[in-house]
């Protein structure tokens, strides 16, 4: 059984600038692997490569370490979406396997336009919620609509301007603590949504 059982189950960051909620996902990470949380998941990141004028799209899965492009190469003067949906659908079913082994919590990059059209990761969130496993997930401003349609009441919404700068403090906010003697992380009880 998972340490964490926020109430709801659910834990969404809502942002406008993707930058800084990378960042604050990466620190949210660190913190939580340095307490011994046991974190599961896909978090984006990018690669800039010379001579392109857009970064190529990585996904790095939490808990096996692997970094696979999730981007199509589809030449310099391509329009539109590039992300490769099959590779992304593969990082998730690598995810949904490891959620077979009980992790703490599951950290979901973004609730982006894939899953808003009903692909993407909505089925690895729905199974970590069937399982117990905790979710913390990034929703841009933008999809907030189609997010909310998606997770109902089952998830809690904290805007990424109202949290404090400190990861420990943000994780504290999160419902996201360590208890004295648990190398596992525990929720604070439910405060109520933020937005």
């Amino acid at each position: 059984m998972p340490a964490i059982s926020p109430s709801p189950p659910v834990v969404a960051i809502v942002y406008g600038d993707g930058a800084r909620v990378a960042a604050v996902l990466d620190s949210i990470i660190d913190h939580l692997a340095s307490v011994g949380g046991r974190v599961a998941g896909l978090i984006q990141r990018e690669r800039v490569r010379s001579g392109r004028s857009r970064c190529d799209m990585l996904m790095h899965d939490l808990t096996s370490g692997e970094t696979v492009a999730i981007s199509q190469d589809r030449g310099e003067s391509a329009r539109g979406c590039r992300l490769d949906v099959d590779a992304l659908l593969n990082a998730a079913t690598r995810v949904r396997d490891a959620l077979a082994m009980e992790p703490d919590l599951l950290i979901v990059n973004k609730f982006g336009k894939t899953e808003c059209e009903g692909g993407g990761c909505r089925s690895l969130i729905a199974e970590a919620v069937e399982l117990g496993v905790p979710v913390l997930i990034a929703v841009p401003y933008g999809n907030l609509d189609p997010w909310r349609n998606f997770a109902g009441d089952l998830a809690i919404e904290h805007l990424l301007d109202d949290m404090p700068a400190d990861a420990v403090d943000f994780c504290r906010t999160l419902g996201l603590t360590t208890h004295a003697g648990q190398s596992a992380i525990r929720p604070l009880a439910h405060r109520g949504a933020s937005v």
